[in-house]
This record gives structure tokens, sequence and C-alpha cells, in this order.
């Protein structure tokens, strides 16, 4: 991490000590119930972002990354449980755990389907998904397809109830990814990214280690995504393949970082206070079975009034500099003093 980043990490931490502080003292424990779900998407979806915004390859197999996480700390729980080990693995231990099985799988799977671009490798990526959860399907001794249950304490010192530990390793984490993408953009690393999705022809022709840059951006964007996913058996208690390989994993952490804007680690953390807090509530007050109706719904106005999303709005918004007005209002004001000679001319006399 360079120098010029530590006071952003330290605001950050400092952002997430008040929002924390604030939760705490509502005492509602909803509130981090929902936070949780909102932070994990944080991860995703600035995940997601390093490979399909910086590098510009669609990925489709953010579910696939998310469910290994998950599955990880089943499989560790489960190995506690039949040997009757004393000690229980600490959650950030299972965090790490998810982080290096799933940034290994993607750099497998970055370096199988790389050579693919476009929708070939999209496809590619969401047939990942689809045999790795196949795989837990058929694997008992994380419980298969009848799922597994995690047991989790009810409480934990000081913070009293368990989930707001888990909110509170869940706010951790969106910090550390939010530093990780900014840190990417900023370096040579993000530049390497840009000339890969701006033209990767040209690029390789550069000279740009294009395949190598492309597996570091898997790796990261996987492990990520398989950190986001363990702590997810201790938040929902009962894990089931089709619901932690779920569609909606991967259609929010595409939509977030697109409604947000795809080309800076900004993006992602809009769109998803915005559509994950309208999850939320719509979760509360109508059904959950509207969110991915709401999803459709915001892309399709998205891609129609802001393709760019909402930070593309914003540049826009910039670029329209007063300069711009004040040189038209220059030129009118020209325009009849360049017509005043031909108004004082003689009468008969041609203009």
């Amino acid at each position: 991490m360079s120098v010029r980043s530590i006071p952003f990490l330290l605001l950050s931490l400092v952002i997430a000590a008040v929002a924390f502080a604030g939760a705490m003292q509502l005492g509602n424990d909803y509130i981090f119930f929902a936070g949780y779900v909102v932070l994990q998407y944080i991860v995703l979806a600035s995940a997601w972002n390093i490979l399909g915004g910086y590098c510009g390859y669609v990925n489709f197999g953010t579910a696939g990354f998310f469910g290994l996480g998950a599955y990880s700390t089943v499989a560790v729980y489960q190995f506690v449980e039949a040997y009757a080990l004393p000690h229980v693995v600490p959650i950030p231990a299972l965090i790490l755990l998810g982080g290096i099985v799933a940034g290994v799988v993607g750099f497998g799977m970055g370096y199988l389907t790389l050579r693919l671009r476009g929708a070939f490798f999209a496809i590619a990526t969401l047939a990942l998904a689809v045999v790795m959860e196949t795989l837990v399907v058929n694997w008992d001794f994380v419980g298969g397809s009848r799922g597994a249950y995690i047991i989790r304490p009810e409480t934990i010192a000081p913070l009293g109830s368990y989930v707001k530990y888990l909110a509170l390793l869940m706010m951790l984490l969106a910090v550390a990814a939010l530093n990780v993408a900014r840190l990417i953009e900023r370096s040579r690393l993000g530049y390497g990214f840009a000339t890969i999705r701006d033209d990767e022809l040209a690029a390789e022709a550069a000279g740009v280690p294009t395949l190598r840059l492309k597996l570091i951006a898997t790796t990261i964007s996987g492990a990520l995504m398989g950190m986001a996913g363990a702590p997810f058996p201790y938040y929902i208690g009962y894990l089931q393949p089709g619901s932690t390989f779920g569609f909606d994993v991967a259609v929010n952490s595409i939509a977030m970082p697109l409604i947000g804007g795809t080309s800076s680690w900004v993006g992602p953390l809009i769109g998803t206070l915005l559509l994950g807090s309208l999850q939320q509530l719509i979760t509360v007050t109508i059904s959950s079975a509207v969110n991915l109706l709401l999803v459709g719904a915001l892309l399709v106005i998205f891609v129609i009034v802001a393709p760019n999303g909402i930070l593309g709005l914003f540049h826009k918004y910039l670029q329209r500099k007063p300069d711009d007005f004040v040189g038209r209002r220059r030129v009118d004001l020209e325009a009849p003093a360049a017509a005043a000679p031909a108004s004082d001319a003689a009468p008969g006399s041609p203009p």
C-alpha cells in the first residue's frame, strides 16, 4: 500500500466506526441483519468490478465464488464436528481460508477461460458456477442437496448479539474491498487493466502482458468474493446449495456496479447503497420476491437513461462548464455588431 492511500484507509475506518456506533445506539438488531446484506454486496460488487469494470470481462460466476467461500466454512465446521475438536475456528480465519480457496479457483478459472472473449467468456463463467453447485450438491460431507445447519452462539462479548459481530466483520471486509479497488484503480496495475478494457489487441501489440494482468484480476476478484461468502453460513444458520449459488447473487453483483458506474471504485459503492437499501426496504414492506423485479426495472431504466451509471451522469453534468454558456452568449452579442455597418450604409448603395 502506498503512503497516499493511508489517509483514505483511515478515513474509511473512521466512517465505518461512526456508522457502527450509530447503529449500536439505535438498539435494533434488524439494522445489523439488513446492513450485513448491504455490506456483503459492497464486497461482491467491488470484487466483480475489478474484472468486469476495470478489465471489461463480464463475469457471471459470482455466485460460484461466493458459494465456494461459504462451503469452505461449512467444510471446516463439519470437520470440527466430526472429530469433536475442542476449539472452534474463528470467523476471521475462515474468511482468510475462503479467500485463499476462491482465489486459487479464480486463478484456475482465468487460466482456462481468459482466452475467450465477450459472450463466450461470460457463458464459461456461468457454466463454472453451475459446475461448483453440482459438486456441492453431490458432496455429502457438507450436507449435499439437503443442506447443512450451522449452530452459532447467540451472544458474544462485548457486542451482545452475534449478528452485530458478523456485521462488524463484514463492515471491515467492505472497507478492505473498497481500499483494494481504489488502490488498483490508481496504480500501474489499474492502468494495465484499462488498456485491456479499451483495446486488448492494441495492448498486446504494445507489449502489455495481458494474460498475466487478467489472471491477477480473476485471482483478486475471486478471493474477495470467497471472503464475502465465508461468514454467510453463520449469518443464515441453514445453508442450501440452491440459495447459496442462487441467480440473485450473480444478478445483484452485476447490476449494482452497472447502476453506480463501472469506471471507478465509487460506482459499486453508490449502486450497492442505492439498490441494496431499496431491496431491504421492499423486503420489509412488500416481499423479497419483488427484489429481482426491482433490479430488472432499474437496469432497463439506467441502460436507457444513463448507460454509464450514476457516475456517468455526474461526469456529464460536470462537463457543462460555464465557459460554454459565456461563449455562446458572446456569439449572440457579436452578431448584431457585425451587422451594424450594413445598416449605416447610404440608401441605394450595394449591401
